[in-house]
């Protein structure tokens, strides 16, 4: 679950939500960008379900008595947490292995490889022997450079998908949050020094160097549960209750 706080509501994006919005960015990449066109159709579901593993988990979101809101996809408990990873990359695989592998480099990137908590090392080991079993039967992905191509395509549009949506619609740079502040991490042939964006207005968000075919709309939804609500019913019940909104971004170039 995204979850931005506000003085007195909590505003929450389930991430399969915000995984299709980055499958709808991927979509509108133009061609002439895109490595490995045959695998265009494979990339672009690695994309789209790329935290389908959170679809069932969000229907149910927990309260973090710690912090005193709900858990986000940045806190969530590690255990339940990395089973719920497994079990989506294991789904995605009946369709696609080489989403599958997408997705599993996406995921495992998350962690340290150092780590000694056994949730997580168990996780990596487990991953790593998935990726080495494709690896061993796949022919598409034993191309490392289309294959470097495609998982920081898949970064990228996760990234431009949570800047719409953990952002204030309308903020300035001051007021975003720091990760994407100064631009998204991923270099491409078509954009040798990284792309930026930001809010024109409340409705608009200005990527450059735009690497789309043309200006497109995507619609976040969202639910905006009052404080008031979520401490006289439990969090469970407030969000159930609360009704589905939509927010339509336009991305556009400079």
């Amino acid at each position: 679950m995204i979850v931005v706080e506000g003085k007195n509501d909590f505003c929450m994006i389930e991430q399969h939500e915000h995984g299709k919005i980055s499958g709808a960015i991927a979509n509108h990449l133009k061609a002439g960008n895109f490595l490995g066109k045959k695998l265009r159709t494979e990339v672009e579901f690695a994309i789209t379900n790329h935290d389908y593993a959170w679809f069932d988990i969000d229907k149910k979101p927990l309260w973090n008595k710690e912090t005193g809101k709900p858990y986000s996809f940045m806190d969530y408990p590690l255990e339940d947490k990395v089973k719920s990873y497994q079990k989506g990359i294991n789904d995605i695989q009946q369709t696609s292995v080489y989403a599958a592998y997408l997705c599993s480099k996406h995921y495992t990137f998350f962690f340290s490889a150092d780590s000694t908590d056994i949730y997580t090392k168990s996780f990596i080991s487990q991953e790593i022997d998935r990726r080495n079993e494709i690896a061993s039967r796949n022919q598409a992905v034993q191309d490392a450079h289309t294959v470097d191509f495609h998982f920081k395509l898949l970064q990228f549009c996760d990234d431009l998908s949570l800047y719409l949506c953990m952002n204030k619609p309308g903020a300035t740079k001051e007021e975003e949050i720091a990760w994407f502040r100064d631009g998204f991490r991923q270099k491409f042939n078509f954009a040798e020094d990284g792309m930026h964006a930001h809010w024109e207005n409340e409705y608009v968000v200005v990527v450059s160097p735009f690497p789309f075919t043309t200006s497109f709309e995507v619609d976040i939804p969202y639910k905006r549960l009052s404080k008031d609500k979520v401490m006289g019913k439990g969090l469970e019940k407030a969000y159930k209750e609360t009704k589905q909104e939509l927010l339509n971004i336009q991305i556009q170039p400079k």
